[in-house]
């Protein structure tokens, strides 16, 4: 079997020498920018300047909101509405319609569920009796 000659691996990482050291100022400069760390003592800062709370808003806790009340849950499922997360009130209005078309006196519904579904939307919508 011939012998071969091995040659040395070269290393995957590499490493700079004391000479190729930056020497100047604006040559350490350059090399802190570079790369993706960002520089050490910099803090980043969002778009808009302000962090956003994790927590949910005030309007998120409303009937129309992301986390509606027991009441709200009852009067979405009255309007066949997802039972959580954000509805709009055009949303509201239109199964408000669908759900008096089909229960409506004049069209052959009960007048007492006629009335739960007006509540329904009312409380959705805030038009509470003051």
């Amino acid at each position: 079997m011939p012998q071969t000659k091995q040659e040395r691996p070269l290393p995957l990482v590499v490493t700079r020498s004391a000479a190729e050291e930056p020497s100047s100022a604006s040559e350490q400069a350059s090399e802190e920018r570079r790369g993706f760390g960002g520089g050490v003592g910099k803090t980043s800062r969002r778009k808009g300047g302000k962090k956003r709370s994790p927590a949910l808003s005030k309007a998120d806790w409303g009937p129309l909101g992301k986390h509606p009340d027991l009441e709200a849950i009852v009067a979405r499922q009255r309007l066949h509405l997802p039972l959580s997360g954000r509805i709009t009130e055009g949303a509201v209005t239109r199964a408000w319609k669908n759900a008096a078309g089909e229960h409506h006196p004049d069209r052959g519904g009960q007048h007492d569920t006629m009335q739960l579904v007006n509540g329904a939307r009312d409380l959705l919508l805030g038009r509470g009796v003051d």
